[in-house]
């Protein structure tokens, strides 16, 4: 069995905008979230700028007593959740809960409580660790307090693929949707590591830019880019069975048509070299779309400003679309609202969905020093021209590759 399902909501916490509306606002007019990391001294530390969530206060979104029981990744998803089910309509109380599932992962957790209470531990010994530190720090838990919020009792699963988390989570709703385990399903991805032990640990790794200009910190596919710049935030979107949605009356933003996944087996780190994985899971989506490669025109890409994620994402592009990959306009989010981890598939696809709906192709922010290697259209200008097919990629550590494609809803 195979149902056709549709985007009926979303909602969005980014460092650019706290809903859909204030993100795309943001979006359209290139606006960049980079800025000095306020939530920790950085002076040790080699990376000094984050995208970070600014203006929220998770009391707006829930009861006081429930936020306190809530780490920020927890926070952001029931936030942005929030957003998504009013945008969708859903009532609740004219559905059966054990239909409406949902799918929101986030790729790390809560590094904030591993910190305080690695501290407490040192200091105070194993009896001063508090008692809800386990339930704060599993990634896990915004699934968990997503379904407690809002009573959906249906399938709850947290994806967990690094990087490529939101994209996986989305994807798996739309197979739940599919394959009839569900009417309903509230989907996306959610984090909040911009923490010490975030920052430096991916410092460690070089991945990082040490950039200290916000204009120039985050740049995808730039010859000049030195790494990538860590956002926070969450995206969550409303996944429904279309006659489900039809019959209610919802509006209808757009159409889920195809997902693929990949692993490439390599590195756990690198993408691989030749960029195979990656073309392969864009081929799977294609194909789950019952599209053909030319009817492609743009991608939006995993695009994150490290060195290898973007000649590797382009040769994987060149590798799978051959002499087309010239023709398809390429972007990426993260010029603007930086690397969101586990929740940057998931915005990424809110960002497709509204440029499917205006027809608008957003520019790659920053983008400005062309590199020999990566010579494909990145969007050096933004695009109003109309479109039906949007294919989103992520590309997570341990070789974890997942595309998603999205296009205009059709009777």
């Amino acid at each position: 069995m195979s149902r056709r399902v549709v985007v009926t909501g979303m909602g969005a916490i980014t460092p650019i905008g706290l809903s859909v509306g204030e993100f795309w606002a943001g979006v359209k007019e290139g606006k960049i979230g980079f800025a000095p990391i306020t939530k920790f001294d950085t002076t040790d530390f080699k990376c000094k700028l984050a995208a970070e969530v600014k203006g929220f206060d998770g009391k707006n979104y829930m009861d006081f007593k429930a936020a306190k029981r809530m780490e920020p990744f927890s926070q952001y998803a029931v936030a942005a959740t929030k957003e998504a089910l009013e945008d969708a309509g859903i009532d609740m109380e004219k559905e059966d809960p054990y239909r409406v599932g949902v799918a929101v992962g986030s790729g790390t957790g809560s590094l904030q409580a591993i910190e305080r209470s690695h501290t407490r531990l040192v200091e105070k010994g194993p009896g001063r660790i508090a008692p809800l530190f386990v339930p704060l720090t599993i990634s896990n838990m915004a699934a968990g307090n997503v379904s407690i919020q809002f009573g959906l009792k249906g399938k709850s699963i947290n994806v967990v693929t690094a990087c490529a988390t939101g994209t996986n989570s989305i994807g798996e709703a739309f197979r739940a949707i599919q394959y009839g385990d569900a009417e309903v399903m509230v989907a996306g991805g959610t984090e909040g590591s911009v923490c010490p032990i975030g920052i430096g640990g991916f410092s460690a790794l070089t991945a990082l830019s040490t950039s200290a200009d916000p204009t120039r910190c985050s740049i995808p596919f730039d010859k000049e880019r030195n790494g990538f710049v860590m956002g926070e935030g969450a995206g969550v979107v409303v996944l429904e069975e279309l006659e489900h949605a039809k019959a209610r009356g919802a509006k209808i933003y757009a159409e889920v048509a195809g997902y693929g996944c990949t692993s490439d087996a390599y590195h756990i780190t690198s993408p691989a070299e030749d960029g195979a994985g990656a073309a392969k899971a864009m081929e799977y989506a294609v194909k789950d779309a019952g599209l053909n490669l030319d009817d492609i025109t743009y991608i939006n890409a995993h695009g994150t400003a490290t060195h290898h994620n973007d000649l590797f994402e382009t040769r994987a592009i060149k590798l799978l679309f051959g002499d087309h990959a010239k023709d398809i306009k390429i972007n990426s989010t993260k010029s603007m609202v930086g690397h969101l981890l586990g929740a940057a598939g998931a915005i990424e696809f809110v960002t497709c969905v509204k440029e499917l709906q205006e027809g608008y192709i957003h520019r790659t922010v920053g983008y400005q020093v062309p590199d020999e290697e990566c010579d494909l259209n990145y969007c050096k200008e933004a695009y109003e021209e109309d479109f039906e097919y949007a294919l989103s990629n992520s590309l997570g550590f341990g070789g974890h590759n997942a595309s998603l494609l999205v296009k205009k809803y059709h009777e």
